[in-house]
C-alpha cells in the first residue's frame, strides 16, 4: 500500500480554488440509535472539507442526547445553522437480536409466543412482543417525523434546502423507505462521498448509487459497485470544530472509536449484505493515513479503537497489509492502546498473530455461524474450520488471553442433530484453546434481510413470498424474518426458552450446555469434514 497524500492534496488544491463559490451549508444529523461513534457522518464531513475547505458544516449527533430532547435540539440547530443540505444518517432498523434491546429481548419474546407450552409464558411473550412492536414502530415513525420536520423547518430559512438520507439501515431497506419519506429526498445507498461532492458542485447525480423519493430506484441499485477513491487521514481538529459533542465519546473512556482501514468484502455469505452495500472489491486505505488518523485520536486521549472494516483481514492476500499496518502502529509508539475488530481467523499466520497481541488486540469477534464445515460450505462462507482452529492456537500461543466472541447462527440452512453435535465439538475445542471463561458464544437467529442469497433461498423454498415487508414486526411476518424454520425451529425455540429460565446472564453458554445434554458431542474430525454428497440441490438453489 502506498501513501496517496500527495495526489489527494493536488486534487484538494484544485477544488479549493473554486470552493469560495460554494455557499452551501451542510448539516449532518445522526438519527437516534445506540451511541456508537458516528464514523459515517465524520468521514463524509471530512471528505467535503478536503474538497471544499471553505464550506460550512456541522454534525448533530442525536444518539448522544436524551430521547425527549432530540426534536427540540434538531429544530434549534436548524434555526441557528440554517443549512441548505441536510444529511440524515439512519443506522438501525431491524431489531432481531439475542440480547435486551430497545424494547426488551426480541428473541425471548418471540420464542415465548411461538414455542412456550405454559400459557402464562405465552401471555408474557405476547405482552413483551407488543412492547417491542410499539418501540419498533415508534422509532420508525419518530425518525421519519424528524426527517420531515427537519426538512420543513430548514426550508423556512432556505427555500430550496435539499434532504439526503443514508446509513446502514437505509442501504438495506431503501426500497421500503422510498415509499414513506418526503418526496424529493435523495436516498443514498452505500457510500455517500461522491454523491455529496456532486450535489455541492451541482453536477448530475444519476450515475451515483442513489435515487430521488417519488421516482423508482434503478433495478438492482444495491448491486452496483461503488466507485473507488483515495482515503486520507480524517482531520479531527476540523471535526472537533464542527462537532463539539465529540468530547462526550472521548471523556467516557469506554467507547471504542472507529477507524476504517479498508472498504468492501469479497465473500458471498448467504445472509450478509456487506458485500452488496460496500461492494466486493476490497479497497485498502494507505497505512500512513490510517495511523495518522489514529495518532490524532490518541493525542486527544483515545486508547480504544475499533477497526470498522467489514472484515479486518478479508482474505489471505490482505495478511501482509495487516502486518504492515500493525508494524506501523508499533513504530508510531501507540503502545498502550487496545483494539478490536471482526476477524476471519482463517487468514492469519504466526507473525500476524504475534503482532496482533503486541499491538493491543484485546477482543475480537469471529462469525463462524456454525461449527459444521458442511453447513459453512452451504452458507457460502468460504472458510475452512480446521484453519480457524489452527490459527486460534497461534493467537493463544502468541499470548492472547482476552475475550473471544464467537457468533453462531443456528438453523440457517439444513441444520439437524448431526450438525448440532459437530458445532458443540467445535466450540468445546475453541474453549480448550483460549480457556472456557474467555470464549463467549453469541447465539443469533438470522434476521432475514433483502438482497441476500438467503432471501432468494426463502423464495425458492416457499418460506417467504415476493412482496413481503422486511421492516414489518407483525407476528405473521416476524416469525418468518426471525429465521428459525422447521423441522428444527421448535427444538431450538424450546432450548432457548430453557436457557432464558436457567441463566439468562449466560445465555449462550447455557444453550450449548443444554444442546450437549440432549444431543451429545460428535468427534471433532466430523465437524471439520464437509462431504459433498447431497449438496447439489441446495447449492443450485443459490445459482
Amino acid at each position: 500500500m502506498s501513501n496517496s497524500s500527495t495526489s489527494v492534496q493536488t486534487i484538494q488544491g484544485e477544488t479549493s480554488k473554486a470552493s469560495s463559490s460554494f455557499a452551501e451549508r451542510v448539516l449532518y444529523i445522526r438519527l437516534p440509535c445506540n451511541p456508537i461513534f458516528p464514523i459515517g457522518a465524520i468521514y463524509l464531513a471530512d471528505h467535503l472539507h478536503k474538497c471544499f475547505p471553505s464550506i460550512s458544516q456541522k454534525i448533530l449527533d442525536l444518539a448522544a442526547l436524551p430521547i425527549f430532547d432530540v426534536e427540540q435540539v434538531l429544530l434549534k440547530t436548524i434555526d441557528s445553522f440554517q443549512p441548505s443540505i441536510l444529511v440524515f444518517s439512519w443506522r438501525d432498523i431491524q431489531i432481531y437480536a439475542p440480547v435486551d434491546g430497545r424494547g426488551g429481548n426480541p428473541l425471548q419474546n418471540s420464542f415465548e409466543v411461538f414455542y412456550a407450552k405454559n400459557p402464562f409464558k405465552k401471555i408474557r411473550g405476547a405482552l413483551g412482543g407488543l412492547r417491542l412492536m410499539s418501540s419498533h414502530y415508534s422509532e420508525l415513525w419518530r425518525n421519519q417525523k424528524l426527517i420531515r420536520q427537519g426538512m420543513h423547518h430548514a426550508r423556512k430559512h432556505c427555500k430550496h434546502a435539499q434532504g439526503v438520507i443514508g446509513g446502514g439501515a437505509v442501504s438495506v431497506f431503501y426500497e421500503q423507505l422510498g415509499r414513506s419519506l418526503p418526496k424529493g429526498t435523495i436516498i443514498s445507498v452505500g457510500e455517500g462521498e461522491k454523491l455529496l461532492e456532486k450535489l455541492i458542485r451541482k453536477d448530475e447525480i444519476k450515475k451515483e448509487r442513489c435515487f430521488v423519493v417519488g421516482e423508482e430506484p434503478r433495478h438492482g441499485l444495491i448491486h452496483e459497485q461503488p466507485s473507488s477513491s483515495s482515503k486520507t487521514a480524517c482531520n479531527y481538529e476540523y471535526i472537533r470544530s464542527i462537532w463539539p459533542e465529540m468530547n462526550w465519546y472521548l471523556e467516557g473512556g469506554d467507547f471504542f472509536l472507529g477507524v476504517q482501514t479498508k472498504r468492501g468484502c469479497p465473500h458471498n455469505c448467504c445472509y450478509c449484505v456487506y458485500t452488496v452495500v460496500e461492494g466486493k472489491k476490497v479497497r485498502v486505505n494507505p497505512i500512513d493515513e490510517v495511523v495518522a488518523e489514529m495518532r490524532q485520536l490518541y493525542d486527544l486521549g483515545a486508547r480504544s479503537f475499533w477497526f470498522t472494516d467489514a472484515q479486518f483481514i478479508p482474505a489471505k492476500r490482505y495478511i501482509e497489509d495487516a502486518k504492515l499496518l500493525l508494524r506501523k502502529i508499533k513504530s508510531e509508539g501507540l503502545r498502550d492502546i487496545r483494539w478490536a475488530a471482526y476477524i476471519r481467523a482463517d487468514n492469519l499466520d504466526l507473525e500476524l498473530a504475534e503482532l496482533m497481541v503486541e499491538t493491543g488486540m484485546n477482543y475480537f469477534e469471529i462469525g463462524i455461524t456454525s461449527g459444521s464445515q458442511e453447513l459453512v460450505r452451504k452458507m457460502r462462507m468460504g472458510y475452512n474450520l480446521r484453519n480457524v482452529l489452527e490459527n486460534c492456537k497461534l493467537l493463544s500461543n502468541a499470548g492472547f488471553k482476552d475475550h473471544v466472541s464467537v457468533n453462531y447462527s443456528f438453523n440457517v440452512i439444513d441444520e439437524r442433530p448431526e450438525t448440532i453435535r459437530q458445532t458443540i465439538a467445535y466450540h468445546r475445542q475453541l474453549e480448550k484453546i483460549f480457556g472456557e471463561d474467555k470464549v463467549e458464544p453469541s447465539i443469533f437467529f438470522i434476521g432475514l434481510q433483502p438482497h441476500t442469497h438467503l432471501e432468494q433461498y426463502g423464495f425458492d423454498k416457499g418460506l417467504i413470498r415476493p412482496g413481503y415487508n422486511p421492516m414489518s414486526m407483525m407476528p405473521w411476518t416476524a416469525r418468518k424474518l426471525l429465521w428459525n424454520p422447521e423441522p428444527m425451529g421448535s427444538i431450538f425455540g424450546n432450548i432457548c426458552l430453557k436457557a432464558f429460565d436457567q441463566d439468562p446472564n449466560n445465555f449462550g453458554k447455557t444453550v450449548f450446555n443444554l444442546l450437549e445434554k440432549d444431543y451429545g458431542i460428535a468427534p471433532l474430525e466430523d465437524a471439520l469434514r464437509a462431504p459433498l454428497k447431497g449438496e447439489g440441490a441446495l447449492a443450485t438453489a443459490f445459482n
